[in-house]
């Protein structure tokens, strides 16, 4: 069955706004396991933007859902993720003059340093995944470095839905449509678990959540941005059942 990470970076960046104490991103994990979230995602980055240390120490105490740790694949990451043994630990690109993450990450570049990073967090517990583009090399060196999850940028795709309109039948879209699930088929040939995430929202989260094989979605701006007019619990009860109706559908003809 589909699940839905929910991520609560932007609660943080509100509180950041003001350097101050609100809102506070350990009540936004509640709120969104009370709507029904399989899980909560932050990314911890190298300039503390948003979520601080002390919020990932506050989560890893409070929250009773998966907690997904996203961070740069730097030493003082991994030694972090190590030490807060969070259920599930994704590796990303990070630039200091990105607004968000750009692009997935470059595994077959980095193969050699990856695979201690995913050795040293296996020895852990803690479940590796990797955000990477709709590339099948990609996918085949994630692999390679041990990783167990494979979550596919849907940027791209998201992208291509606004451009066309919002029309899912649009050849752009279905062109991205098309990469997503045959990166998907690879990820489940070789035994690994197929993750997809980064900019969907409420008009665009149903054709991705309808490819066969798909375990989890990874959202947080959609989710934060709805949650100012109604409420988090509410965002996430109306994202989910949107996905699980799409699931249950099944694949397009």
């Amino acid at each position: 069955m589909i699940e839905l990470g929910v991520n609560i970076d932007h609660v943080a960046t509100l509180r950041q706004a003001r350097r101050t104490w609100e809102p506070d991103p350990a009540w936004a994990a509640v709120e969104a396991h009370l709507g029904g979230a399989d899980g909560i995602t932050v990314h911890l980055r190298e300039d503390r933007r948003h979520i601080q240390d002390a919020d990932v120490k506050k989560l890893r105490e409070l929250t009773q859902i998966k907690l997904n740790l996203e961070m740069a694949a730097t030493d003082e990451m991994v030694g972090i993720a190590c030490e807060l043994k969070p259920e599930m630990a994704m590796f990303v690109p990070e630039g200091r003059h990105e607004v968000t993450t750009e692009g997935g990450l470059d595994i077959v570049s980095q193969e050699a340093r990856l695979k201690d990073s995913v050795a040293r967090l296996a020895e852990r517990g803690i479940v590796v995944s990797v955000f990477i583009d709709a590339d099948i090399a990609q996918i085949e060196a994630a692999a390679r470095i041990g990783a167990k999850v494979c979550e596919i940028h849907t940027g791209p795709y998201a992208h291509a839905f606004h451009a066309a309109g919002r029309d899912a039948e649009s050849p752009a879209v279905l062109v991205e449509i098309d990469k997503i699930a045959r990166a998907g088929e690879t990820i489940l040939g070789l035994g690994l678990r197929f993750n997809a995430g980064h900019a969907l929202n409420y008009y665009n989260v149903q054709p991705i959540a309808r490819l066969p094989g798909i375990r989890e979605l990874h959202i947080g701006h959609a989710i934060v941005s709805r949650a100012v007019f109604t409420g988090l619990r509410e965002a996430v009860r109306e994202m989910k059942r949107l996905m699980r109706e799409a699931a249950d559908r099944g694949p397009r003809a």
